[in-house]
């Protein structure tokens, strides 16, 4: 497995600042599964700002990836990338091995302000003080506790090593260079390139929280490993201001600088160490960059706008790869399994609107080129390109369903036990061909339970329930799970039980836990009462935040068996009280050697420990250690004790040199101090200073199936281990035992320490690839934990045993939508999956019945695997049929699937007045016509809950007279619309056809809100003239030309009581509106100059309307009305041509637009639709007559179109 190809051991930056959140930043390249060991590309955490850039950091162990919220996020197999980590470094790998699992949050922190948190201490002017570096694990003196403990209460050792040497304090070489100048910039940068050069760059900048921006910038370099440095200002333009820095992962002599944006797009570029620089423009603003992990000159870019580019040179030429690429799903091809280098795995919108995952060269990008190794679409950032293996997830019918390809198979889903449930999950480890997952099961919150994969990570099994997360800084989900580097196999985690967490250690991979054994004594030698299991050593598992402090555990791949961890003594983990404890052994004992919070970090290949306390307050002092912490020596690294923001310990694995950061006073200059301390070993070690060590579980040999002996430095030798210092394993295989198995998939171990089926497992379901004269491998209930060696013993009785297939018909069979739905849009692909629970999937022949009279047919399941697509070119619910079947027998699978044509537009027919108590007919008229099943929600009146039908017409009795407002909403797929209008509802009525001078026509644009103001303008003129109230008058003017409209006289509000006498006012008020009418005293003023004139028609279709049922002359005189009217209107349609006077009827009702003017506002913007399309002419007239007759007065359409409704077009 490839390492360091994004942030090799001495690539580091560092980001100090003002703020808390800051001195908490990331590092390096960001990505939303934690990266580690830089064998793999990474993909960058979401920005707080869109001008977020990356970052690069020193890397830590090996370690984790993380797939959160039931996604995979995360690094892939072999690149680099560059923007902070958390607890990584840019590109490959998933987080230290032995960190604990972090998943992305949202971001956090201000642009530019996600680097290493080595955060500048300061105090305000108003006397606050910042919280100190590391962390923030110190408290501030000024209040109190933690600061003021920590200088009265130093490690017993602090005598004992003055003893040692008297009263000559002990003092390492060190210079100190105070960046001048720059001691308002807030944050700062620092790489060095290690491999034993000599060049140090620190790219310091003046971040403005207010303007969200970086205002000003500097470039130092030193070629004396940090001794002197110099400004490089002038060399990349005065008027130039950088953003962030950073270096080639497979050459390190490569920098690249990137301008603010805010100022310009541009990078500049040194081939020799930052000596010189080119400077070239760019027209898109880069937002994360990955490197190739063995190419030099290959870079991905990853724009603002979601575009993914490619250079081929280092950055001076750029090519569009894909657009619509999501934020962080873009990984190099990982080398042994991919077969082109420049190959690029990324996820992408593409033209259908859909996610998919896609692969392609870089070079060769194109639609055509492009493949998609998955043939459905994912879920969106669910994409993860991790070592050997592939992770992705689809949702289908509500539940998340992952899936992983091994070493570039075909997918695979992922089969976790059947009622887990998960509705959070992390891929936490691919290491050693198996898959580590942390899964948030249904019942569970604040825990997760750990799950352990086989080698093709298809069939997990339970490791551990219930262990502890918690949330980061920026919402990214941390699980307490830490893998010990140099050992494989031995975890430690912190279990939730009985609500009190206790930390637990495995050896075998999460098969056996156990407890820790607290220490047998304090530092004070007095011995310590801790029985287990009521009391244990508990332990902090989180990786720190700041690269440039330790960390709560650490552990080291060049010392095997030591660990150093924050922690406490007692029935559960505490937060309070706590101090430093060490083990020598692998975690089977252990030692406390503070009381306090340390920094602690490995020298020179582990054989040396040096801690530095967590304070606010300024130091002078480092502790350092040569017997893996039984003692400890007091060195001085500066004469003047220095505020410390961050250490950059071992840059470059020979130079033996530490660089401490930090000021002197709260406003002092930016101060480096370099510490040599090759001066602490006082030769070079030689074979007599070695010692052999056991690997052990509480004395037991045999670990992971093997008995390893390795090589340590003795405890005391103060030597210097050489640079091909090796840790020299001698390892031989054990016989196995019951701990080198573990419970095969759908088993579980009960107290017995026996694997027994789960409930819901049926261990006598054959495979279904296994066909009749094939042979499988039938499960013992067991399988060998995967990188155990043992040999012999309980394998034979344990491994899985070869049998015969017996032949087996058809059963559970399941058919199903690829994306979980039971609608599908005409003329779209309709992607249907076949399972089957039993069968011999080789000999069992598959048909399936679309329902539109096709069908196909396969002689068995290996078509199908990846889904059988079908167009359906009509509108409609359809029966798909699946049928397997073979020698023994058949299976049946009915799915019904409603395919729709996507509604544009709804438009509600109602009248614009309504008889009280009498059936109104309401109609939706839904564009375009045939969009297959409709669900039409109506809400009439104050109702609350609406009426539901499959129907676009209704009928209706409005009992309350007034307004009364109609919605209607189509629902059609995963479409809906909807459309509202008002009724005047009121016992009785009367109406008049109105027209107008024709001057008006000349004037009339024909759209909506003309014809609403022009019926206000009518209204109001009738009222001046009339002195008639405004509520009595209602205009509605119709659609077309020439300009038309109709008048309705409504009775006065409250007369119910007084029926016939307010039936004699209306007739009043009709008579003198129509006296005014008649002698043309009814005009307004349309414009200066524009006198129109309103006149009334010759005909009045609708009277008196009346809801009563008792005979009076008046309802002889109307019903004597509609005949004639009748009558008239026949005449008019047969001979309409000849009778030039009444063609403006005629017209309104055949060739106008026909609109409802409501006192609600229209859609103005829909699309337009005229009556012609829905119904014959003759046929509308009889209808709109007889509508008229019983009092509903129009049925006319509020449209406001001219085009005509197309059908849903075939496919």
């Amino acid at each position: 497995m490839e390492k360091g190809t994004s942030c090799a051991p001495t690539c580091h930056t560092i980001f100090l600042a003002w703020t808390w959140l800051l001195l908490l930043s990331w590092c390096c390249t960001g990505a939303e599964i934690t990266c580690g060991s830089c064998s793999s590309p990474s993909p960058s955490w979401p920005p707080a700002s869109p001008r977020l850039r990356q970052e690069q950091r020193p890397p830590p162990p090996r370690g984790w990836r993380s797939w959160p919220g039931g996604r995979a996020r995360g690094s892939a197999g072999a690149a680099a990338a560059a923007e902070p980590l958390p607890g990584g470094e840019p590109g490959g790998r998933a987080g230290p091995r032995g960190a604990a699992l972090r998943s992305a949050g949202a971001g956090g922190g201000a642009p530019g302000a996600r680097g290493p948190a080595a955060a500048r201490t300061r105090r305000s002017s108003e006397g606050r003080r910042a919280l100190p570096a590391g962390g923030g694990r110190g408290v501030p003196a000024a209040e109190g506790q933690r600061g003021g403990r920590a200088q009265l209460r130093g490690p017993p050792e602090e005598g004992r090593a003055a003893r040692l040497r008297g009263a000559e304090e002990l003092r390492l070489a060190s210079t100190t260079f105070a960046l001048t100048g720059d001691a308002a910039h807030n944050q700062a940068m620092v790489h060095w390139s290690g491999h034993n050069s000599s060049v140090i760059l620190i790219l310091t900048k003046l971040y403005d929280f207010n303007l969200g921006s970086v205002t000003e910038s500097s470039l130092w370099r030193s070629t004396d490993y940090g001794t002197t440095y110099e400004k490089l200002n002038d060399k990349v333009g005065l008027k130039t201001v950088l953003s962030y820095l950073y270096v080639s992962p497979t050459n390190k002599r490569k920098i690249m600088l990137l301008s603010d944006p805010e100022i310009e797009s541009s990078i500049l570029i040194s081939s020799d160490e930052g000596a010189t620089y080119q400077k070239y423009r760019l027209n898109f603003y880069i937002q994360s960059l990955l490197f190739h992990p063995r190419q030099e000159e290959w870079i991905l870019a990853y724009s603002l706008d979601q575009k993914l580019y490619s250079s081929m040179d280092f950055g001076r030429k750029w090519q569009l790869i894909h657009e619509r690429v999501t934020p962080n799903r873009f990984y190099w091809s990982v080398t042994g399994l991919d077969k082109e280098p420049d190959l690029v795995h990324m996820e992408a919108r593409t033209a259908d609107g859909y996610t998919h995952y896609l692969t392609c060269r870089i070079q060769e990008c194109s639609e055509t080129k492009r493949s998609g190794p998955f043939s459905r679409s994912i879920d969106i950032s669910s994409l993860v390109v991790q070592d050997e293996y592939i992770f992705i997830q689809v949702t289908a019918g509500g539940r998340a369903n992952y899936y992983v390809s091994y070493r570039r198979e075909p997918f695979a889903q992922i089969k976790l036990p059947k009622y887990s449930l998960p509705k959070d999950m992390h891929i936490i480890s691919t290491d050693e061909n198996q898959v580590f997952a942390a899964v948030q099961e249904w019942n569970q919150n604040d825990t997760y339970n750990l799950y352990i994969s086989d080698t093709r990570g298809v069939y997990f099994t339970l490791a551990l329930e219930n262990v502890k997360s918690s949330r980061g800084l920026e919402g990214n989900i941390i699980i307490d799970l830490y893998e010990v580097a140099g050992i494989k196999g031995i975890f430690l985690a912190n279990r939730k039980i009985d609500d009190q967490i206790k930390t637990f250690i495995t050896y075998n991979k999460g098969r056996d836990w156990r407890l820790l054994q607290a220490p047998d004594t304090d530092l004070r030698g007095d011995p310590v009462v801790c029985q287990l299991p009521f009391c244990s050593l508990h332990l902090h598992l989180q990786l720190s935040e700041n690269p440039y402090t330790s960390g709560s555990i650490s552990s080291k791949e060049t010392a095997p068996g030591l660990l150093v961890a924050t922690g406490n003594i007692g029935s559960e983990l505490s937060y309070t009280d706590v101090g430093m404890f060490i083990s020598s052994d692998g975690g089977n004992s252990w030692r406390q050697i503070f009381e306090e919070e340390y920094n602690v970090w490995f020298l020179d290949w582990g054989g040396a420990l040096v801690a530095m306390k967590h304070t606010s307050v300024p130091i002078r002092h480092m502790w350092v250690s040569f017997d893996e912490g039984r003692s400890w020596s007091k060195y001085s690294f500066t004469s003047t004790p220095l505020f410390v923001d961050g250490t950059l310990v071992d840059p470059g694995i020979e130079t033996q040199i530490m660089t401490v950061f930090g000021h002197f006073s709260l406003r002092s200059e930016w101060q480096l101090v370099k510490v040599d301390y090759k001066s602490v070993f006082s030769r070079r070690c030689n074979k007599d200073d070695y010692q052999t060590w056991h690997l052990h579980n509480q004395g037991e040999p045999c670990v992971m199936g093997e008995r390893k002996i390795y090589k340590k430095r003795k405890p005391g030798a103060q030597c210097s281990l050489s640079q091909d210092y090796s840790q020299t394993v001698v390892s031989e295989p054990c016989v196995c035992g019951q701990e080198d198995f573990e419970c095969d998939y759908g088993y579980e171990r009960h107290s017995n320490n026996k694997c027994v089926p789960a409930f819901w497992f049926s261990p006598s379901s054959l495979s279904k690839d296994c066909s009749i004269g094939q042979s499988y491998l039938n499960s013992t209930g067991y399988r060998r934990i995967v990188s155990n060696n043992c040999t012999d013993g309980l394998q034979e009785q344990y491994m899985a045993k070869m049998e015969k297939c017996p032949g087996k018909a058809p059963r559970g069979l399941h058919i199903l939508t690829a994306d979980g739905k039971l609608v599908t849009e005409q003329g779209h692909n309709a992607t249907f999956i076949i399972l089957m629970e039993e069968g011999d999937l080789q000999r069992t022949n598959i048909q399936l019945d679309f329902g539109d009279g096709i069908a196909v047919s396969y002689a068995n399941f290996s078509p199908v695997e990846d889904g059988i697509r079908h167009v359906y070119k009509s509108a409609g619910i359809f029966q798909v049929t699946a049928y397997a079947e073979n020698s023994l027998g058949s299976d049946t699978a009915v799915l019904f699937l409603h395919v729709v044509c996507p509604v544009e537009h709804v438009h509600l027919s109602v009248p614009f007045v309504a008889i009280r108590n009498k059936d109104v007919n309401i109609t939706a008229v839904v564009w375009p016509s045939q969009a297959g099943t409709l669900t039409y929600f109506w809400w009439l009146g104050n109702s609350t809950k609406p009426l539901i039908t499959l129907e676009s017409s209704i009928s209706y009795v409005f009992a309350v007279e007034g307004m009364n407002t109609v919605t209607v909403q189509v629902a059609a797929g995963n479409t809906l619309i909807q459309d509202t209008k008002e009724i005047a509802v009121h016992e009785y009525f009367q109406s008049q056809l109105l027209s107008f001078s024709p001057n008006l026509d000349y004037h009339n644009p024909d759209i909506p809100e003309w014809r609403q103001d022009i019926g206000k303008v009518i209204k109001r003129a009738l009222a001046q003239v009339t002195g008639i109230p405004d509520e009595q008058i209602l205009v509605a003017v119709f659609p077309g030309l020439p300009t038309s409209a109709e008048l309705f006289i409504l009775p006065h509000k409250n007369t119910t009581e007084r029926r016939k006498s307010s039936e004699a006012d209306l007739e009043q008020v009709v008579e003198i509106l129509f006296n005014a009418l008649n002698q043309n005293l009814v005009q307004f003023e349309l414009k200066p100059g524009v006198e129109v004139v309103v006149y009334v028609t010759q005909l009045t279709l609708a009277p008196l309307v009346d809801s009563s049922t008792g005979h009076s002359s008046s309802a002889m005189l109307m019903l004597l009305s509609v005949v004639f009217v009748g009558l008239a209107v026949f005449l008019i349609y047969k001979f309409k041509r000849k009778i030039p006077w009444i063609n403006i009827y005629a017209q309104v009702q055949h060739d106008k637009e026909q609109e409802m003017i409501g006192s609600v506002s229209q859609s103005e913007n829909a699309p337009k639709i005229t009556l012609s399309e829905f119904t014959d002419p003759e046929e509308l007239m009889d209808k709109e007559l007889d509508t008229r007759v019983m009092g509903s007065i129009s049925t006319i359409a509020n449209s406001e179109s001219t085009k005509e409704i197309p059908n849903c077009t075939s496919v």
